[in-house]
C-alpha cells in the first residue's frame, strides 16, 4: 500500500479535489523557503492515493503535510526536485509521515511487538519523568511507541490537530543502536514539538524551538543520520 502512494506522479489525478486555504499558501512559503523552485503554484488536494504530484508547472500536495515538521518539507522539495539516491530518500521520508485517518486509506498502525513493550512501557514513563522536571507538568500525558519501520528518523511526534491523539514515536534502530540516553534526548526533542502543539504555536525547528530546546535541555538539531 505505502508503496502505491505516490505511484501517479507525472499525471493529474481527475478525482484530486483542490483545497483553496490560506494554509496552502503557508505551505507554499515554507516549500520555496526549503529550496522550491520551477513552480509557479502549490495546491493543497485530499486526494486518496497520491500524496505529491505536479503537471506542468503546478505542485499539488496532501493537505496534512500543511503541518509537517521541516525535514518532511525539505524532503518534498528534494523529491520534486532530486534525482536518483535523493529521490529515493526523500520518498521514504514522505511516506514514513502519518496522514491523518479519515482524508486519506488508514494506515495500518504497527502493532507492538512483544519485545519492544518493556521499550514502550519506560518511554512512556520517561515522558511523564520529563514533563514533571523540564516541562513543569504542562503537558498531556501520553503514550510512546516504539516502531520497527521507521528508518530515516530517530523520532517523530504526531499532531493531535492532525491525528485525534498525540504521539510520540521513536525508532527501534535508534534505540539499539544509540542506547538510551540519546533515545532520551530524542524523546524530550519531540516533547518540545508536543509542547508547540500545545501551546499554539507552529511545530517546526525555528527559533522558538529552538529557544524552548535550550530551556528544557533538548537537542535542537533537527536530525541525526539513523546509521551513524
Amino acid at each position: 500500500m505505502l508503496r502505491s502512494l505516490l505511484a501517479r506522479l507525472t499525471r493529474r489525478d481527475p478525482g484530486q479535489l483542490e483545497l483553496s486555504f490560506d494554509r496552502g499558501q503557508g505551505l507554499e512559503a515554507r516549500l520555496r523557503a526549503a529550496g522550491l523552485r520551477g513552480t509557479s503554484r502549490v495546491t493543497l488536494t485530499r486526494n486518496r492515493s497520491v500524496y505529491v504530484s505536479w503537471k506542468a508547472d503546478v505542485l499539488r500536495v496532501h493537505e496534512a503535510f500543511v503541518e509537517a515538521p521541516d525535514e518532511v518539507i525539505q524532503a518534498i522539495v528534494g523529491f520534486v526536485q532530486g534525482r536518483g539516491i535523493a529521490r529515493r530518500l526523500a520518498r521514504k521520508v514522505i511516506l514514513e509521515y502519518p496522514v491523518p485517518r479519515g482524508t486519506t486509506p488508514a494506515r495500518r498502525q504497527d502493532a507492538i511487538h512483544p519485545d519492544d513493550r518493556a521499550a514502550c512501557e519506560r518511554l512512556t514513563r520517561e515522558h511523564a519523568r520529563l514533563n514533571a522536571e523540564r516541562f513543569a507538568g504542562a503537558l498531556k500525558p501520553l503514550k510512546v511507541r516504539v516502531s520497527r519501520r521507521m528508518r530515516t528518523r530517530l523520532g517523530h511526534y504526531a499532531l493531535a490537530a492532525s491525528h485525534g491523539t498525540a504521539e510520540i514515536v521513536i525508532s527501534r534502530r535508534h534505540l539499539r543502536r544509540h542506547g538510551w540516553d540519546e533515545v532520551l534526548d530524542t524523546l524530550l526533542h519531540e516533547m518540545v514539538h508536543q509542547w508547540q502543539e500545545e501551546s499554539g504555536l507552529p511545530v517546526d525547528h525555528r527559533a522558538a524551538f529552538r529557544a524552548k530546546a535550550r530551556a528544557v535541555g533538548a537537542v535542537a538539531r533537527a536530525k541525526r543520520a539513523i546509521g551513524a
